[in-house]
């Protein structure tokens, strides 16, 4: 990968993450992408984008060589060179934990994630880097999981970034994750229980597709759901493990964390957004698409900046995406 800007990943040594009862690294890489004029324009300084990664990817995979496609560094260069966007500092967290993905929360099961982000990730990058450190100019973005981590970042920390953007974020839970209860429970039964499973997952991880969306809903229990008097994972599940038959109590706990709900409920979220990209396909697998199209539509009516877009395909190999989102997250960012 040739960059005419160049990747750094400094260290930080987290406190709110010590401790963490899943026993996740506290020392964590930050990667951090400088512009190719950073170098060439001191003492000027640059917008901030951060970039969360999908379930099951960390901070490291977004600059993965790929053979066919584009990495987003690659794309966020081709867009520089042809003039379509300016020059930012992108900044990808590293927030994966045992399960593949804290979903960009705090949680006892987990760890105190969106803490971290928002109070000590963001600030070290402040203070490292050239980098604007107001909420003006600061935009926040991500994909599957990531979008739904940028979605309640901007949600819960209004304060931190000015722009949100979304590809397929995890939303409209009844449509999106309830239909993956009966594939899951049926691996649970396989594997002798959530106990059992989790053990297993803790020292090899996921073999194949079931294995795969099992954990995600694990990873999902332990963010959305936690039960420390439970034994480990420390988590409730949304549905009897014996019937695949919804637990209303629990579920409710689910709902609590889903980005339209909570702009249902509260006519106060992201109103302050400065600008807020929402896309999925049309085609995706989790019927992330439907939940897109209601917070579009709950944001319209709010008057919130937006621009939904929903595409032709699904919800897989959509690194693309990015080359629509960067552009206009950053164009509303302050520059100086």
């Amino acid at each position: 990968m040739m960059l005419r800007g160049r990747l750094e990943t400094p260290l930080l040594r987290s406190a709110v993450l010590r401790g963490n009862v899943l026993s996740d690294p506290t020392e964590r890489e930050v990667l951090v992408y400088l512009p190719p004029s950073y170098d060439e324009t001191k003492p000027r300084r640059f917008p901030l984008v951060m970039v969360l990664p999908a379930f099951g990817a960390a901070h490291r995979t977004l600059a993965s060589f790929r053979l066919w496609d584009k990495n987003i560094f690659e794309i966020y260069e081709s867009l520089l060179a042809r003039a379509e966007c300016v020059e930012a500092i992108l900044v990808v967290p590293d927030a994966v934990n045992r399960w593949g993905g804290s979903q960009f929360l705090d949680s006892p099961a987990t760890g105190s994630y969106q803490t971290y982000l928002v109070e000590e990730v963001v600030p070290f990058v402040d203070q490292l880097y050239r980098t604007i450190p107001t909420r003006e100019a600061r935009a926040i973005v991500g994909r599957s999981s990531g979008g739904f981590g940028a979605l309640r970042i901007g949600i819960d920390r209004p304060d931190t970034f000015a722009a949100i953007g979304s590809h397929a974020g995890d939303a409209l839970f009844e449509t999106s994750l309830r239909p993956t209860f009966t594939a899951v429970a049926t691996v649970l039964d396989r594997e002798g229980g959530l106990e059992a499973f989790a053990g297993r997952m803790r020292e090899q991880g996921p073999r194949g597709d079931a294995d795969f969306e099992a954990i995600a809903l694990l990873a999902c229990a332990a963010a959305y759901a936690p039960s420390m008097t439970r034994p480990y994972p420390h988590c409730d599940l949304p549905f009897d493990p014996a019937t695949a038959l919804v637990v209303p109590d629990a579920w409710a706990r689910y709902l609590e964390h889903d980005p339209v709900l909570l702009l249902e409920r509260f006519p106060a979220a992201l109103a302050r957004a400065s600008f807020v990209y929402l896309d999925a396909g049309n085609r995706d697998e989790h019927g992330l698409h439907f939940g897109a199209r209601r917070l579009a539509k709950l944001l319209r009516a709010r008057d919130v900046p937006l621009l939904h877009e929903e595409f032709d395909g699904g919800h897989r190999n959509t690194t693309q995406r990015f080359a629509n989102s960067l552009p206009r997250l950053i164009e509303v960012l302050a520059t100086a």
